[in-house]
Formats: C-alpha cells, structure tokens, sequence
C-alpha cells in the first residue's frame, strides 16, 4: 500500500517563524501499514521520531519527527 508522509517545520533553533510560513513536503512511501511508512520515513530523512499517534478511528496518523534543530509535524495517511 502506498502512504502519503506531509512533513512541515514547526520550529528551528534559527528561525522562529511561526508554523504557518512553511510550505509542506510530501513523500509517497510503500509500506505495509502507517507504522512502517513513518519508519521508512525517519530512516531516510535520517531524522529522529520523536512522537507517534494512531487514531483509534480514521486514516491519519501524526508524527512528531526532528532532524538536527528542525522539529516537523507529520501527517502520515493513505494515498
């Protein structure tokens, strides 16, 4: 199955501007489900996961992933 990983910067130690200035990237990862599309993710941006949320119900699952000083919301869901 193929997931849609939405990655936008939330914070950076040298910029705080606030969250609604970044534009977000996606990525489409091929996954068995939501836990491993967010692991490939971390792996491949060479990021740290910080925090992992599953929806009891719905198809969106978010994350909370830092890479060096940048901390990113991300949105994890079917494509």
């Amino acid at each position: 199955m193929q997931y849609t990983i939405e990655a936008r910067e939330l914070t950076s130690e040298y910029t705080h501007r606030p969250s609604y200035d970044v534009e977000s990237q996606r990525t489409v990862i091929d996954a068995a489900d939501a836990d491993e599309a967010i692991s490939q993710y971390v792996q491949q941006s060479e990021a740290e996961l910080v925090s992992f949320t599953r929806p009891a119900r719905g198809a969106e699952s978010i994350a909370t992933v830092k890479k060096e000083d940048q901390v990113f919301l991300v949105r994890v869901y079917a494509a």
